[in-house]
């Protein structure tokens, strides 16, 4: 595939898989707070999909107000972690722009929208969540794993972006980070926002601020279902 990667900052750094045999999906992950791409990359090749290259960018060091303004990898800046807090809409906006840049390579190298799935962890999933809903192509589905919708309140009833792009919602229920209560609240603005129907949404007993072998059975489930072999 032709494409120039150093015309995308996200995809210059980011641990890039090539698919094993032909590549005719694509699988772009977000790392939590303070992590790199480079653990859920091996995570995701354990799944072992011949035909999908998986993407995990890097976010960038900023100063983080959650975390006494220390420097650590980070998709936007974070107040708190509970639904009325303080957002940080310019972050959240820009780091969206960011991937939808890579999945526009993506698209003009030869991957069709319907042929990606955009997914996260944490802060990493929030983001995907955001920017998969703001995306002006519908995804092949998006994975939320232990996270929250960003920005929730700029999504009214009057949403007019994707609503039928399928969405894996997954959280720990014994995540003191993030609780489920606020993974609740999420499930719920999200069924608001798109087609009920295209949203799953798991909890897992006895899994905290996490993932756990069950969630991922589950998230190689749906990506086998949204982007099955051709």
């Amino acid at each position: 595939m032709c494409g120039n990667n150093m015309s995308v900052p996200l995809l210059a750094e980011a641990v890039t898989v090539s698919a094993k045999e032909k590549e005719t999906a694509v699988v772009i992950f977000l790392h939590g707070l303070g992590d790199s791409g480079h653990g859920w990359a091996d995570t995701l090749v354990g799944m072992q999909l011949p035909h999908v290259k998986f993407i995990c960018p890097h976010a960038p060091p900023i100063p983080v107000t959650l975390n006494m303004k220390s420097n650590m990898p980070a998709w936007f800046d974070l107040m708190g972690l509970r639904p009325d807090c303080q957002e940080d809409e310019a972050g959240i906006k820009k780091s969206a722009d960011n991937i939808k840049a890579i999945i526009e390579h993506e698209v003009k190298n030869g991957i069709p929208p319907h042929r990606i799935i955009l997914g996260g962890f944490s802060q990493g999933g929030a983001l995907s969540l955001y920017t998969a809903l703001t995306c002006q192509h519908q995804l092949a589905g998006v994975v939320a794993l232990s996270c929250w919708l960003p920005l929730h309140k700029s999504f009214t009833s009057g949403f007019s972006g994707q609503k039928n792009v399928p969405i894996l919602q997954c959280h720990g229920e014994m995540d003191s980070v993030i609780p489920v209560p606020f993974s609740t609240m999420t499930a719920d603005k999200l069924k608001g926002i798109v087609n009920p129907q295209m949203l799953t949404y798991k909890t897992y007993p006895d899994v905290s601020h996490n993932s756990s072998p069950q969630e991922m059975a589950a998230v190689k489930d749906f990506i086998e279902k949204y982007l099955p072999q051709i």
